[in-house]
């Protein structure tokens, strides 16, 4: 009976605790599906008294400078440029993290260990103390205002993160497997792409999961970048769906666009979560 009710007692804290955590979830969906006057209602009601999707309309239907255009594809164009964005990201990041982790793992070579803190300290800064630096390189290159310049940017604040946990991830793999590769004749290129990738197929994961969430759900950096506003991501689109006519909030349109953004972080995140766990235990143990 003891064993039960303290039981009992864990579940009932777990559930309370998911409830809280869940709650603003659910009240942006239930305030997206309520009808617009509804949605900004003072005071509020707690659930709609007509499920209508109006305000997932408005969003598609939302075009330039806050104005409604029928021929914009509103929300639907900065959903592809958060998509593009977030893809370049994750690809560049899992190479260049890859090459770099399995580089600090396996070789050795002057200055590695002063190298690898160097790239470790990169962590402490805060990116925004270097956004104008990087925009002014941006600019030199002439990838401003462009989807891939944004997307080197974001690759650079991913990069000492990704390398630094793929390396943990490659010297969690024992040396013997790539010394009875070597005896057989690969490369170490052809040890890398045949036979290491699978075994350290978490950390990937876990570093394509972080590269994705954070270029997706950044926001500073692509306000900063971008001034074209068919080129905003997501983030930025949804200040312009805030700021309304004399001062307004759509509160209805607003939520019904963190719905859309809170979507593919999510299904990814529990698709990937069992080999996200994975790879960050693998860096964990390991010095």
């Amino acid at each position: 009976m003891r064993r039960r009710a303290l039981l009992s007692l864990r579940y009932l804290v777990l559930v309370v605790l998911a409830f809280l955590f869940l709650f603003p979830i659910l009240w942006s969906f239930l305030n997206s599906i309520k009808l617009p006057s509804e949605a900004m209602a003072v005071p509020p009601t707690y659930f709609p008294t007509v499920i209508a999707f109006d305000n997932y309309i408005e969003l598609t239907t939302f075009g330039r400078a806050g104005e409604k255009d029928r021929e914009n594809l509103g929300v639907i164009q900065h959903v592809y440029n958060s998509t593009v964005v977030a893809l370049i990201t994750v690809v560049g990041s899992i190479v260049l993290s890859t090459l770099g982790g399995y580089g600090f793992a396996r070789f050795n070579f002057p200055g590695k260990n002063v190298l690898f803190i160097m790239v470790l300290s990169t962590l402490m800064i805060p990116f925004q103390s270097i956004l104008i630096p990087l925009f002014v390189m941006i600019v030199q290159v002439d990838l401003h205002d462009t989807l891939f310049g944004l997307a080197l940017v974001y690759i650079t604040f991913q990069l000492p993160f990704g390398i630094f946990l793929m390396r943990n991830s490659f010297l969690a793999v024992p040396q013997e497997i790539e010394e009875s590769a070597l005896l057989d004749g690969c490369s170490s290129l052809s040890i890398l792409y045949r036979l290491m990738l699978r075994l350290v197929l978490p950390g990937i994961v876990t570093v394509a999961i972080y590269a994705f969430i954070n270029s997706w759900n950044e926001f500073l950096a692509a306000l900063i970048f971008m001034t074209n506003q068919d080129n905003f991501t997501l983030p930025v689109f949804l200040t312009m769906v805030r700021s309304g006519l004399w001062g307004s909030v759509n509160w209805g349109a607003l939520q019904a666009g963190v719905i859309v953004s809170i979507i593919p972080s999510l299904a990814i995140f529990l698709l990937l979560q069992r080999y996200y766990m994975d790879g960050l235990m693998g860096g964990a143990v390991k010095n």
